[in-house]
């Protein structure tokens, strides 16, 4: 499968091309939903029946079009049946990715989007980042052979990772993962790939994920928070994701640098002891402590969501935006809803919504698959300004 924008000398016949293919992949999909005729595609896109002919007749021989069986997708009738036709979203496969701290999940989509099946493999937070790389090459077989898919049928591999990524897919610097500052992330995994890898922060991905399929659905201005001992946000502006001029927008979990509040690890610090900002599981101990009555977590819970709320409140009074979302491992806890709520109403101009995460877990690797769908329909549709496009 070609890029459809390139080779053609012709700019109208691959502007033709596109109008077709996305009216194709737009239209009803699934029991009962009939795809279009010639005559449908005519109305559909406003070209001249001669050319939607010889644009269909291109894209089946490319792959991306299929002529449908007569009666497929709707009810059979009298006489001789108009020719249909649909998009071939089992053309090509994504893949979208999930590198963090304690774990590698990989998501794999067709070219609708439509989930084909997930893996998730732990990985000890200590591991090297060749050990940790070695782990997302083990899942990706095991994902496509439990799909029945190919791996020269990817198209495209996105990522999400901690830190801050540059454009080539470069992490310039990470202090979550062992050995990950500096590591040429992108290049390293199109060694086990044929086709595009596209490697983006871990809190941008879940903001695309959750515009995309979460609870920012129709939201152009929102912002996600991965809350954790040291957050980081991603977000969009304008519908557009918003990464900064170095990719450094959100890291919201350096705020404590300006000397005005204790560090990650002291946070929820207990008996004294810091904890490891990576150890999610001493975490959820202290927060199980508080809702069962025991005071010094109580006192060290208040200091999280305090800490979280100033934390917040900058990103809100820098970027307005209509909605928060609250992912990462405190999504699941909803007591830090309700405080976030009342103390952004105090500090804040205008506050925000604020929702927890709907995709959880599964938020980062669904954003990495969007970025990787993003760039699939950049090639197929020629679209201009999509939410994950680099300007």
């Amino acid at each position: 499968m070609g890029r459809l924008t390139g080779g053609d000398p012709s700019l109208l016949r691959r502007i033709n091309s596109a109008v077709v293919l996305q009216a194709l992949r737009d239209s009803p999909d699934g029991p009962g939903a009939e795809a279009p005729t010639l005559t449908d595609l005519v109305r559909l896109t406003g070209l001249s029946r001669p050319t939607v002919e010889g644009v269909v007749e291109g894209l089946i021989a490319a792959g991306l079009v299929l002529a449908a069986e007569p009666g497929e997708g709707g009810t059979r009738r009298q006489g001789r049946p108009a020719r249909r036709f649909r998009f071939r979203a089992e053309a090509g496969h994504l893949l979208g990715v999930e590198i963090g701290s304690h774990r590698v999940a990989a998501l794999l989509s067709d070219l609708r989007g439509g989930m084909l099946g997930s893996t998730v493999r732990e990985v000890p937070e200590s591991a090297s980042a060749d050990e940790r790389l070695e782990q997302v090459r083990a899942v990706v077989p095991e994902l496509l052979r439990a799909a029945g898919v190919t791996r020269g049928s990817l198209r495209a591999v996105g990522v999400g990772s901690p830190g801050i990524v540059e454009a080539d897919g470069t992490v310039r610097l990470c202090t979550a993962l062992p050995g990950w500052t500096g590591l040429p992330l992108a290049q390293r995994l199109r060694r086990s790939f044929r086709c595009p890898v596209l490697v983006e922060n871990d809190a941008n991905a879940a903001a695309v994920a959750e515009h995309w399929k979460g609870a920012g659905v129709g939201c152009d201005d929102l912002a996600v928070v991965l809350a954790g001992l040291s957050p980081g946000a991603g977000s969009l502006i304008g519908g557009r994701l918003h990464r900064g001029y170095g990719g450094a927008a959100g890291e919201i979990g350096a705020l404590h640098l300006l000397g005005r509040e204790a560090t990650p690890e002291e946070t929820l610090s207990t008996p004294g002891q810091p904890l490891h900002p990576l150890d999610d599981a001493a975490v959820a101990r202290v927060f199980e402590r508080a809702r069962g009555g025991d005071a010094r977590a109580r006192e060290a819970v208040e200091r999280f969501v305090r800490r979280l709320v100033h934390d917040v409140a900058a990103l809100v009074l820098a970027l307005d935006p209509e909605l928060v979302v609250v992912g990462g491992w405190a999504a699941g806890m909803d007591s830090v809803l309700v405080p976030l709520r009342e103390e952004l109403a105090r500090y804040c101009l205008r506050p925000p919504r604020v929702e927890l995460s709907v995709l959880g877990d599964a938020a980062v690797a669904t954003g990495a698959l969007r970025l990787a769908l993003d760039h699939v329909e950049e090639q197929l549709f020629a679209v201009e300004g999509t939410v994950t496009a680099r300007r």
